[in-house]
């Protein structure tokens, strides 16, 4: 930050003099202004550079981190081989420490043990020995008690390190080189996945199956390489080996790849390096920048590209493959994963339902999504059970061993499993999302990749190593030839040659001396100086002879590779094979090509029977038909609901849990919910206010309440509650329209599909007059015959085609004329046919059947005929409904909300102008309110 400045005072004598400063006075011309906000932006750019390339991301060559790498490089160095013995953990973390990565041991570690577990790494890089975690996420032995090794895999990653194949770097305090990549063989990256999450930015690869990719890689290959460019390496290499006297072998340990094609004695090095920077293009493969006379990029090494979709590399390579097995789900979403580098693969547990030999269901669970803590998972159910989120589970046990995963889970009796399974989905990390962030360092720099991006760089990766091994090859393959080709002129002057060192006063003068005489080099008059004297007997100078022919064939050989990029391709291509026959294995994940069915609210619920009861001031609850046991004619029944003072249940419907409940207003709105959306309650229970559920204003009531399955409207509320299956709505008949009558007779008619996308804040159904009120509403084919009751017995019969049909906001037409101004209908129902009867109860419980064919077929409108004497006994009507002549049993609720349950074949069938029986007794003040048929 700037200083502040200063205000000069005529006391201050620097503001009298410039010249004159004391001391302490600051040197102003020594002082940078900087703004704070600028330094910020550039220290923490530097920062998070620093972490992304150093320690969080991957690398798209080798795919391990900083960290990782390192811990492979020790395991090396210290020859712990696959078999070679084991040594302690504390070793390799404290070399890897002290040697390359000095973030400490407690870093190195868990970094390693995380290399070791099966349930981590599709394919582990580390062989341990002893506790090295769980999947319950119990944490590892201390390091002192460990033991660790290379496995095979790792091997086959680090092969070829020892031959110039990589390029190296000093360590943090300089005293050895790390290589910055491995060779690497086996495409880690793409195999083994990787996790991390740097600054800015994340990355999450899923692992994948080794001979599934190796096949892809090999398919790529087989297709040929479309890149355009052209690659020095084989030129540069001619070049330098033109102005060779003596081959120069090529170090070990470059920390330029460049050093391969300069001559360590060339004294204009660094000008020659600059000279072949120059020839190279910018290229980072993910966009490569061409100068203007070039046609193609120009790289030191033939880079790969390939023209294969991404859909051909599905035939290979169809989805991720977890160590913990599982299945996955949706391959269009996998595609968009492969095809972007982005995506949301779905994963599910392994879960088979079994029946024990007590005859109960089990739920075992064998396998288990990617990185999910089994303990963890187990303890979520537990919690779910205990909260009664999710209901039906008796016990819970985990009995997995060594031979694998196995939890299972009790399913009560009577609870369906299947249910159950599908709420340990929805609720638990049995289901789980795998969110890929397919980010990797190309070049030093973070890049999103796709996966034939991946693949890419892979195989131009091993182009380069592949192609680097064959010049450190040819390179000490022609060193040793020219060795050998000094020792055959050697023993081709024999005599001489050993003459000539006699002659001569020391080692260096006898080296001068031959190099002289027979035009030697100094390495050549070295090795004629080092050599043996049994090297001079007959059988070894056949040696000698057959071993510079070999070595002359093989680099024949090795040029031959060196010439064409579809060679070195070949060699990859081979690699691959031989890889992929050493370690390649089965597919562990299970793919399915279509999408997860979507766990629906109604999957979480079992499809049963319920009955359903609603209050006339708006209380709903939903219970069990089992609440009620069947009682004969004349009982009191049993409390079903506890109303508040001046309330009675008003509606009441048996469906299926799974059904579709319509509401109908007293406005003449329609709303709509889900049957096992309404709380389910004991029988005393008064329910949850309807407003919870639907959107009602404060003055709207439920006049009129219909279910409704997958195959429409139901025409009643009875309901076949025998099935094996659960409920089954009836009947199977195909309904055009919905029926609607009001309190004062009017009657319409509207097509079910305008009630098909029913708002949750409801629809108009019927326009209505003042002081009218929708009551009834009735599902009809068109062809019905409707059936209109009073309150004081009045009944009409009438052709619905009378009525034509209206749209949802409009009013209807007269139904029925009253004889009485205080009369009021009570009841609309459709006639199925002449043989059903008409069940009558009025508000004291007397009740009775009369047959339909005694009810004349009128006009619309008329005054109607009796269908009950209303007395002061029996009071008015209050439900009229018709029903066929089975047995079936119904559901008789009173306003004080006592539910009694009986047989209809013990009410009576009588003329139309009598009371009925006694059906239900009273309590004083209560009356009947709705009546519920099930079959």
């Amino acid at each position: 930050m700037a200083e502040p400045k200063r205000n000069p005072s005529s006391t201050d004598p620097s503001s009298k003099d410039p010249g004159n400063t004391t001391p302490d006075s600051p040197k102003t011309d020594k002082i940078i202004e900087q703004s704070i906000v600028e330094e910020m932006k550039a220290s923490y750019l530097d920062y998070s550079m620093s972490v992304i390339v150093s320690r969080a991301l991957p690398d798209v060559r080798d795919g391990l981190k900083p960290s990782q790498r390192r811990i492979l490089v020790v395991l090396n160095d210290l020859g712990l081989t696959p078999n070679a013995r084991y040594r302690k953990s504390a070793k390799i973390a404290g070399d890897t420490t002290g040697n390359y990565h000095p973030h400490g041991e407690s870093i190195v570690y868990p970094t390693m043990v995380k290399l070791a577990q099966d349930f981590n790494m599709r394919y582990r890089l580390v062989d341990g020995q002893g506790n090295f975690g769980s999947i319950d996420g119990d944490p590892p032995a201390q390091m002192r008690y460990t033991e660790a090794r290379m496995t095979k895999v790792t091997q086959a990653m680090l092969e070829d390190l020892n031959k110039g194949t990589v390029t190296y770097t000093p360590n943090y305090d300089g005293t050895k080189l790390e290589p910055t990549v491995l060779p690497s063989a086996f495409p880690n990256l793409i195999c083994n996945g990787a996790d991390g999450i740097a600054v800015g930015m994340a990355t999450k690869i899923p692992p994948h199956n080794l001979g599934e990719v190796v096949d892809a890689l090999v398919s790529m290959v087989d297709r040929g390489n479309t890149w355009k460019g052209t690659a020095l390496y084989n030129t540069l290499r001619k070049q330098r080996e033109e102005k060779e006297v003596i081959p120069q072998t090529l170090t070990e340990t470059p920390e330029d790849l460049l050093e391969s094609y300069i001559s360590r004695s060339d004294p204009d090095k660094e000008t020659r390096l600059e000279e072949i920077r120059a020839q190279l293009s910018v290229s980072d493969k993910t966009g490569t920048e061409e100068k203007p006379d070039q046609e193609g990029p120009v790289t030191l090494y033939p880079q790969f590209e390939s023209d294969i979709s991404f859909q051909d590399l599905m035939t290979f390579i169809p989805g991720p493959d977890f160590p913990t097995a599982a299945a996955i789900y949706d391959q269009k979403e996998i595609l968009n994963a492969y095809s972007t580098g982005r995506g949301r693969i779905l994963c599910r547990a392994k879960a088979s339902i079994e029946e024990n030999r007590q005859g109960k269901y089990q739920i075992i669970v064998t396998e288990i999504p990617y990185q999910v803590n089994k303990a963890h998972l187990i303890e979520k159910i537990a919690e779910l059970v205990k909260n009664k989120r999710i209901e039906g589970i008796s016990d819970l046990r985990d009995e997995s061993n060594r031979e694998g995963i196995r939890v299972v889970i009790d399913i009560k009796k009577g609870a369906q499993p299947k249910t159950v399974l599908n709420k340990l989905y929805k609720y638990t990390e049995m289901q789980k999302a795998f969110n890929a962030n397919m980010i990797a360092l190309v070049n030093g720099q973070p890049r999103m990749l796709n996966l034939k991006q991946i693949l890419e760089h892979f195989l131009s990766h091993r182009i380069t190593v592949v192609t680097r091994r064959f010049e450190f090859e040819i390179s000490q393959a022609k060193y040793r030839a020219h060795i050998l080709e000094g020792l055959k002129i050697a023993l081709d002057h024999l005599d001489e040659v050993i003459k000539t060192i006699r002659e001569s006063k020391n080692e260096d003068d006898a080296r001068t001396n031959l190099i002289t005489k027979f035009e030697l080099t100094e390495v050549q008059a070295q090795a004629i100086l080092d050599l043996q004297l049994r090297r001079l007997a007959a059988l070894e100078r056949q040696k000698i002879e057959d071993e510079y022919k070999a070595i002359l064939a093989r680099i024949d050989e090795l040029e031959l590779l060196l010439s064409s990029p579809d060679n070195i391709l070949a060699t990859v291509k081979a690699d691959l094979i031989t890889l992929k026959e050493s370690f390649g294995d089965e597919r562990k994940t299970k793919v399915y090509k279509g999408k997860v069915s979507d766990i629906a609210e109604e999957d979480l619920v079992a499809a049963e029977t319920t009955f359903i009861t609603l209050s006339n001031s708006g209380y709903i609850k939903r219970m069990p038909p089992s609440t009620y046991k069947v009682q004969n004619r004349g009982g009191k029944g049993i409390v079903g609901a506890t109303t508040k003072e001046d309330d009675f249940i008003a509606h009441a419907a048996a469906c299926n849990t799974h059904d579709k409940i319509v509401f109908f207003t007293n406005k003449g709105r329609a709303f709509e919910t889900r049957a096992f959306e309404i709380p389910e309650f004991g029988r005393t229970a008064k329910g949850i206010p309807i407003v919870n559920l639907v959107q009602m204003e404060q003055d709207e009531l439920v006049t009129a309440l219909l279910t409704r399955n997958k195959e429409g409207f139901s025409a009643d509320t009875a309901l076949d509650i025998d099935g094996d299956e659960g409920a089954k709505a009836k009947p199977a008949v195909t309904y055009k329209y919905l029926f609607m009558a009001t309190k004062f007779g009017t009657v319409k008619k509207t097509e079910l599909s305008e009630f098909d996308a029913i708002r949750s804040s409801g629809l108009i159904s019927i326009k209505l007059d003042a002081g009218d009120e929708l009551k009834w509403v009735k599902p009809t084919t068109g062809g019905n015959q409707v059936m209109l009751v009073s309150k004081l017995g009045r009944s009409i019969k009438f052709d619905e085609r009378s009525v034509r049909p209206t749209g949802r906001n409009t009013r209807g037409v007269r139904g029925i004329a009253f004889k009485k101004d205080d009369d009021e209908i009570i009841s609309m129902d459709i006639v199925r046919n002449d043989n059903d009867v008409l069940l009558t109860i009025s508000e004291n419980g007397c009740g009775k059947k009369t047959a339909l064919s005694k009810y004349p077929l009128q006009g619309r409108a008329g005054q109607g005929v009796f269908t009950f004497r209303v007395t002061e006994k029996t009071g008015n009507l209050v439900v009229a409904i018709i029903t066929d002549t089975q047995p079936k049993e119904i559901v008789l609720i009173s306003r004080g909300g006592n539910v009694i349950r009986q047989n209809t074949e013990q009410i009576p069938t009588l003329t139309r102008q009598t009371s009925g029986v006694r059906l239900m007794k009273m309590h004083k003040g209560d009356s009947v309110a709705a009546l519920a048929v099930m079959e």
